[in-house]
């Protein structure tokens, strides 16, 4: 068969799903290839797949005797600002595909050397801005060992929603220390579940930039001790290589995201703000994100006030 593939947001970040295609049908002898349809002519099957959910559709012609759709930008959508997740359009991939090796070599400048994938699925949390505990469940379990997708590669880039919730957590994180590969939670780690030995394993990673959230300003009495416990626990390398992603244009007020923002620098944390239904939020959240996502102009101008003069 000729397969065809569609990264529908674009080539800016490896779509997993359609490495493990690729992969899979690779192993039956088919030929696989981006689609083009100005120049790649009849296809047996082509994949589209959309991750996020304001990706415009794909509109092109698809010369193909089937096309399939699929990923959470078709399953998820925008209502009255509030991301509605439709199980009816959730495709999953089959389990043969889903465990399979992915195939990188689809996206030779952005895997180089760098391999991607989910260790565990599902998060206990259900916060009303996230999709996962719909869309995995609301329990973190272990999907995979490291080695389902690397091979020896220098750089892990993990994509766990809540990897430290598992209560596979000490054999998954002993798994990416006994790697030795430089390692990158893109999701971020739940802060709120440190304690002294997830710390010090943390500490035997190779990590060189490290990512937690403050999403709720009501729970900063849990939050704070626990960010000083693992600052305690880290030292001078803190500095700099921690990032706290914040989400504003939710369920905080601005004066609430300063606080947050002002009490994680002082705490030499690095805040990264992430606004939610970015399309139609205020100007003043866009102001603020431009203000502490640019690292020189944050460390430059101490109080939002002065730098909206």
């Amino acid at each position: 068969m000729r397969i065809g593939l569609v990264d529908v947001d674009g080539k800016n970040f490896p779509n997993l799903a359609l490495m493990k295609i690729s992969a899979w049908h690779k192993s039956q002898g088919d030929t696989v290839e981006w689609y083009e349809p100005m120049f790649s002519g009849h296809f047996d099957k082509v994949y589209l797949s959309k991750v996020f959910s304001f990706t415009p559709d794909y509109d092109y012609p698809i010369d193909a005797d089937e096309v399939e759709m699929g990923g959470s930008g078709y399953c998820i959508s925008l209502v009255n600002g509030k991301e509605v997740f439709n199980k009816l359009k959730d495709k999953q991939l089959p389990t043969p595909v889903e465990h399979i090796y992915p195939d990188y070599s689809i996206y030779p400048e952005l895997t180089k050397d760098t391999a991607f994938g989910f260790l565990t699925r599902g998060c206990p949390r259900g916060c009303d801005f996230c999709i996962v505990e719909k869309k995995e469940g609301r329990c973190s379990r272990k999907v995979a060992d490291l080695s389902e997708f690397w091979n020896g590669q220098k750089k892990i880039v993990l994509c766990d929603p809540n990897i430290l919730a598992c209560k596979d957590w000490r054999d998954l994180l002993q798994q990416l220390i006994d790697s030795g590969a430089e390692v990158d939670f893109n999701q971020g780690l739940d802060i709120r579940l440190m304690n002294q030995e997830k710390a010090e394993m943390l500490s035997r990673i190779k990590i060189t930039q490290i990512h937690f959230a403050w999403d709720r300003y009501e729970d900063k009495e849990k939050i704070i001790p626990k960010l000083r416990l693992f600052a305690d626990a880290w030292g001078k390398r803190i500095h700099h290589n921690a990032v706290v992603y914040t989400i504003v244009n939710f369920s905080t007020t601005l004066e609430q995201d300063l606080e947050r923002i002002y009490t994680l620098r002082d705490m030499d944390y690095l805040p990264y703000v992430m606004i939610y239904d970015k399309e139609h939020c205020k100007p003043v959240y866009r102001d603020l994100a431009r203000w502490v996502n640019n690292r020189f102009i944050f460390a430059s101008c101490k109080r939002f006030e002065d730098y909206k003069k």
